[in-house]
């Protein structure tokens, strides 16, 4: 996340990402046609800047705050959650709360400090009970030192990341790290070379995924997979090894001003990025994940990821594949408009994505100091690129309604470019190395669903950009967003891609 000191900055910045996201244009479908946001009030008095949401039973919500307050919220789930929502103060006193999750009648918090839980023993709907499950890390004081918190693994554990002290350096144990906790509260350190964490989730197969945000050995903010065992890329925490036995030796230092696809050849713990959501068109600050995994509930997008941006205010959805054994794929724009800085997101069973929101220090979009928002889908399905496939001669696009052929089969329609960005220790990155690789010919498959880009000249370890301004789908409608953003850490062979 950002410092105070860059408000005004990320403002102007956020503004820049806007024209990736559906112009508001006479006669053009819009994104609330799809997808509308209903809007909390939030009582007076509370101050409810958010990190983190968990559904409760009874169909009641937990929603923290980076103020150390958390409140349960009735009638969430209504048509009009801003008249109908009754919120209950159910704990105070905590330390900037960036992880809720729910379990056996306890709460579990994600403090700066340490996991905890919580429980209402007495049933006044107010927790009375408070236990320490793990304090493994160590904190100093500094703004920066996040500690985001995740909902519970297939095996029982809690992830935390946790933030560089200062975004830049690690004094204080396992800044800069993942640890996962499990049902003993037992700590154990899974991941080194995490530099400031905007929030962490789960796909589809039970795999945890954070966001990184740009700075330091992070060009762009990213999508990174936290694979146990792995480097993700920011050395300043790698001190720690000396204490994190089970992780084997210390990997190598990366030499900053390389490129990421050529350092991660040299240091096989070093996972690069899956995606990247270059900077400023997708937004400045990654935030919170959330996976659709509702069956439909929530439109067309089943088990494909959707990622918040703190700055621009919006919801960037996600399609990953994984070649040669790792993750890559594409980030889409999905939906802009809501009140405040997106920070934590919350897909629930019913088709709802619960976004809050918070600004203080980080400067948003959206002008609200704080908001609680639900996104629903209102059954209307968009003329969208549904996925995007990395083919060793190019992409496959499918889409989600069926295409013109005229303007699908004509190269003219898109328009693709390639960067990377500077693997380095000063903050961020320029897009260098571009290239502007030649779409030789399009193909059509029999159901007019999908679409093959035959491409001269990609480029592995670059982001390809393509825009798709010329196709219409088979009704003469263009599409709703038209950019996709593919990182293509690794080419496919022809048997890798088959698989």
């Amino acid at each position: 996340m950002l410092s105070s000191l860059k408000c005004v900055l990320v403002v102007m910045l956020a503004a820049c990402s806007s024209a990736a996201f559906a112009a508001d244009v006479p006669g053009k479908a819009k994104e609330e046609d799809f997808y509308r946001i209903l809007t909390f009030e939030i009582p007076k008095g509370i101050v409810l800047e958010i990190g983190a949401i968990e559904q409760l039973p009874g169909g009641k919500i937990a929603v923290s705050s980076r103020r150390g307050e958390i409140y349960t919220i009735e009638n969430a789930f209504t048509d009009d959650p801003a008249k109908d929502a009754k919120f209950v103060r159910f704990a105070s006193g905590l330390h900037e709360v960036l992880g809720l999750a729910w379990r056996d009648g306890w709460l579990y918090v994600t403090q700066r400090c340490e996991l905890s839980r919580l429980k209402d023993t007495d049933g006044d709907g107010r927790a009375d009970l408070f236990e320490t499950v793990s304090d493994g890390w160590e904190i100093g004081g500094d703004y920066h030192e996040y500690a985001f918190g995740s909902k519970f693994d297939k095996d029982g554990n809690l992830w935390v990341v946790l933030c560089l002290t200062g975004s830049f350096s690690s004094e204080n144990k396992y800044r800069g790290w993942c640890l996962r906790i499990n049902s003993e509260g037992k700590l154990v350190p899974t991941c080194s070379g995490i530099r400031s964490p905007g929030g962490i989730g789960m796909n589809a197969l039970g795999e945890m995924f954070y966001t990184d945000n740009q700075g330091p050995w992070n060009g762009a903010c990213s999508l990174k997979h936290l694979v146990p065992g792995s480097f993700q890329g920011h050395p300043g925490g790698n001190r720690w090894y000396a204490e994190a036995t089970n992780m084997g030796p210390r990997p190598t230092d990366p030499q900053s001003g390389s490129r990421m696809v050529v350092e991660a050849k040299k240091i096989p713990e070093l996972i690069p990025p899956a995606v990247y959501f270059p900077y400023p068109k997708m937004g400045n600050s990654a935030s919170g994940i959330a996976c659709d995994t509702t069956a439909g509930k929530f439109g067309p997008f089943e088990n494909q990821l959707f990622v918040g941006d703190q700055s621009a205010s919006t919801v960037m959805r996600v399609v990953l594949e994984k070649v040669g054994g790792r993750y890559q794929g594409a980030c889409f724009p999905f939906r802009q408009g809501f009140d405040s800085g997106n920070l934590a997101l919350l897909m629930t069973p019913d088709g709802s994505m619960f976004v809050g929101g918070t600004n203080r220090g980080w400067g948003s979009r959206g002008s609200k100091p704080f908001a609680l928002q639900r996104m629903v889908w209102t059954g209307k399905v968009p003329f969208e690129v549904h996925e995007m496939h990395a083919r060793p001669d190019g992409f496959e696009l499918s889409f989600l309604e069926n295409v013109d052929s005229a303007t699908a089969l004509d190269p003219k329609s898109y328009k693709l470019s390639t960067y990377t960005y500077i693997y380095q220790a000063s903050y961020g990155s320029p897009e260098v190395d571009a290239t502007t690789p030649t779409i030789d010919r399009v193909a059509i498959s029999d159901d007019g669903r999908r679409v093959r880009l035959f491409v001269t000249g990609l480029q592995e370890g670059h982001v390809h950009e393509l825009h798709i301004e010329g196709l219409r789908s088979a009704q003469g409608a263009p599409l709703l967003h038209n950019a996709a953003y593919y990182t293509l850490n690794t080419i496919p062979t022809a048997e890798t891609a088959a698989k």
